[in-house]
């Protein structure tokens, strides 16, 4: 039952996470840009290079968050407070990079939507307890 409420919540959270690009793009006038699926789009080699340092950061410090929870049982939600900074760090390094070097400034606009619906819809899920007891 748990991962047929985890894919129905995903699907719901796709579907509304591609209706806001939708319509942001049709309100701010956004050119759409073609990426490949599963893809890191980098936009130069700087970007590349910080997101890879952004990528080692981000499983250094779960990897630290993890053994720690492990060990204490009272940090349950350290977890959580861990994956919210490093998605926070990730996307916000993607959107920087869009805003200044891209050919299209305005996608950050999508991009900093998508991570406001994807840590909204994780909080959501979280404190209604929909997936079950944490």
């Amino acid at each position: 039952m748990f991962w047929l409420k985890f894919v129905l919540i995903a699907m719901i959270v796709f579907a509304l996470i591609s209706l806001v690009k939708f319509i942001l793009q049709k309100m701010f006038k956004i050119e759409k840009v073609k990426k490949e699926f599963f893809s890191n789009n980098y936009i130069n080699d700087l970007h590349r290079k910080v997101d890879k340092w952004v990528r080692r950061l981000t499983g250094l410090s779960l990897a630290i968050i993890i053994l720690v929870q492990i060990n204490n049982e009272a940090f349950n939600y350290l977890l959580i407070v861990g994956l919210f900074f490093t998605s926070m760090l990730d996307y916000g390094v993607k959107a920087f990079f869009e805003y200044r070097y891209s050919e299209v400034p305005k996608q950050a606009i999508l991009t900093l939507a998508e991570l406001f619906l994807v840590l909204t819809a994780v909080l959501v899920v979280l404190q209604l307890g929909v997936l079950g007891s944490f």
